[in-house]
């Protein structure tokens, strides 16, 4: 009866570790740019200086950057952010990317750096013939007139 039970658990854990391969597809970096993604203010005020009124109500303000990354695939043309803003890795732009989409996210690891996933997130997706179908509509049309 033990023999059975162990050879049960050990099925289960055999199946639960038997996940089919993550997927990745490949793509190029090609630029990378700063980009506005917020700003951040500092307002000067202090406990005392409310208590005593002697604080002026001056703001300091300035606009925080952010690295918005563009990879190119066969198809589609990606604009993505880092999701880790405190301590985001600068990516080799002209490398070759791994990466798979995974939800709301992107996982990427870059061969040219050091080989570690880092999660981003997609701002936007372009397909990269998108123009020329159009074009070819329309010449189409323009030949039947």
């Amino acid at each position: 009866m033990q023999t059975r039970i162990f050879l049960a658990a050990v099925l289960l854990v055999s199946l639960a570790h038997a996940r089919e391969p993550k997927h990745y597809q490949s793509g190029v970096l090609l630029q990378m740019d700063s980009v506005e993604c917020g700003v951040d203010e500092n307002n000067g005020k202090s406990v005392a200086g409310e208590m005593l009124g002697t604080d002026s109500g001056h703001k300091k303000t300035h606009e925080l950057l952010c690295q918005e990354y563009v990879l190119q695939t066969d198809r589609m043309i990606f604009r993505i952010r880092p999701r880790d803003d405190k301590h985001p890795v600068l990516l080799p732009v002209g490398g070759i990317a791994m990466f798979r989409l995974e939800k709301d996210r992107m996982i990427l690891r870059s061969e040219d750096l050091d080989d570690k996933e880092r999660d981003y997130n997609v701002v936007s997706m372009t397909p990269r013939e998108a123009t020329a179908p159009a074009e070819a509509a329309s010449a189409k049309s323009n030949h039947l007139q």
